[in-house]
């Protein structure tokens, strides 16, 4: 059975990863939100870099990530390190 390596974003990137995605899904914070189960001021706090996202969080994140498919990959890979 394979084990899920857990998404490691690099910290000062978080907040600029947190909009982009944002952007390309065409969804507002409140949106981005509720998609992931969080606040409204949860995800203002991680975009503007004063709170990182939760494990949890996290694994939501990657999983909007994966479902974006190649664009996604793309921003995966642009800020988050191996």
């Amino acid at each position: 059975m394979a084990t899920h390596k857990p998404l490691v974003i690099n910290q000062p990137e978080v907040g600029k990863l947190i909009r982009e995605i944002r952007i390309l899904t065409s969804l507002t914070q409140e949106q981005f939100a509720a998609k992931l189960g969080v606040t409204y001021p949860t995800v203002n706090r991680w975009e503007n870099s004063r709170a990182k996202p939760s494990p949890l969080a996290i694994q939501k994140i990657e999983n909007l990530l994966q479902e974006m498919g190649e664009e996604g990959q793309e921003v995966l890979a642009k800020y988050c390190a191996k």
